[in-house]
């Protein structure tokens, strides 16, 4: 069932939209946000109950239950610099040569919906895990706020080496085919473009608004790329298309797609940003993406069996 959020962007002023993306990805702080917000609302009350609403709403929001009697999951600890633990989640009565796909969360830890995404890709025949930076701390604190000041402490190139070894982790389980691919939010997708030109077994790379990689290493790059932006997103918008020349430049396959009228986040369907059309569209492109790159298309279960509705 489809499940949307009790607000969309329609109901929030651009100025407010645009601070909290700001706020969101750290270049202004939480006063801050109110300060401006307060501008509009006439009030800090007002700013406050405006940020709420903007904020994840994880409750009933799960689109496949942790109890769904396709899938099995499991919280284990890895082979990392760090010991970080991994959410593992894959279908049940599949015990080998599973594509396996490595979920890269946003800045702020592996909350709710980045499980609920690695149990979708397990119902639909892959072996997923989804590492969570904040271990150290306990793992994500059970709100975003806290989770992007945690996750903000941790050196981010020794963040890449657990991500990095995550996927060796992935390639070598036995219930696995071998080959890996990346799926990142944010944050995530910053990684995934990044481990595209670290790691040249990647099997495919899939970057929902991620930063693009450095263009002095794009050369690098082995893996085929799809990339997902949202037409409003002003900041990745500006920086795309050099990112995008590099890659033609260096004959590196990728599909890149903008999705007209959606917002930063617009796959995320706990919060106001999430957009059904656009997140529907962008998850059918991710399944055939990995169904062509990680295994045969008869390994698979058909698109229709995702769970999401796309538009025609």
């Amino acid at each position: 069932m489809e499940k949307r959020p009790a607000q969309t962007v329609a109901d929030f002023p651009p100025e407010i939209l645009s601070a909290f993306d700001q706020y969101v990805h750290g270049i202004i702080s939480r006063r801050q946000f109110l300060r401006r917000a307060s501008v509009i609302t006439a009030s800090v009350t007002g700013a406050v109950a405006m940020l709420d609403l903007l904020n994840p709403q994880y409750a009933n929001s799960a689109e496949v239950d942790p109890q769904d009697a396709s899938i099995e999951v499991e919280k284990l600890i890895y082979p990392s610099p760090n010991e970080w633990q991994g959410y593992l989640a894959k279908p049940v009565g599949r015990e080998t040569s599973l594509p396996a796909v490595l979920i890269i969360h946003e800045n702020r830890g592996r909350n709710p919906y980045i499980e609920d995404v690695t149990r979708r890709l397990a119902r639909a025949g892959f072996l997923a895990f989804a590492p969570d930076a904040l271990t150290s701390f306990g793992g994500w604190p059970g709100n975003d706020d806290e989770g992007r000041v945690l996750q903000q402490k941790l050196d981010p190139a020794l963040m890449l080496e657990n991500w990095v070894a995550a996927f060796k982790y992935l390639q070598s389980r036995a219930d696995g085919n071998g080959r890996v691919g990346a799926l990142g939010f944010c944050y995530g997708g910053g990684v995934v473009n990044e481990l595209a030109t670290r790691l040249p077994d990647l099997s495919a790379g899939v970057a929902y608004y991620g930063r693009p990689a450095e263009l002095t290493r794009v050369s690098d790059i082995k893996a085929p790329l799809q990339l997902h932006n949202g037409e409003l997103d002003t900041r990745l918008m500006a920086v795309m298309p050099a990112y995008e020349a590099a890659l033609k430049s260096a004959d590196i396959h990728f599909e890149s797609y903008v999705y007209a009228g959606a917002h930063h986040g617009f796959h995320n369907n706990t919060t106001p940003r999430f957009d059904a059309a656009a997140a529907g569209l962008a998850w059918d492109r991710t399944f055939r993406f990995f169904q062509a790159h990680l295994a045969a298309a008869r390994e698979l279960p058909a698109a229709n069996q995702l769970g999401e509705s796309s538009p025609s």
